[in-house]
């Protein structure tokens, strides 16, 4: 198995995926401890592309897997803005 990435500073997405059971939504809480601690000048997508080509093929159906891939997906959507950016706005005359 790899060593700590630069990807993953704290090696939280490494020790999940040794942990024995763990469930999807312990995952989930490390992965916010993660993303928490990512370096700045690392983009979160970088990072989450780079530890799925990591992980994924050794670990297909772990939930941190599973976790990792709702976080890259959830960047990729675009996101519509609410509120009064979203409403029609009158005609100036």
């Amino acid at each position: 198995m790899q060593t700590q990435r630069k990807e993953d500073p704290k090696g939280l997405i490494l020790e999940a995926f040794r942990i024995e059971n763990i469930d999807l939504s312990q995952c989930r809480t490390i992965f916010l401890d993660w993303a928490l601690s990512l370096p700045s000048d690392l983009e979160n997508t970088e990072a989450l592309t780079a530890l799925l080509a990591t992980y994924q093929a050794e670990f297909p159906d772990h939930p941190m897997t599973e976790v990792l891939q709702q976080g890259l997906a959830a960047h990729e959507k675009p996101r519509r803005r609410g509120g009064w950016r979203s409403r029609n706005r009158p005609a100036a005359d």
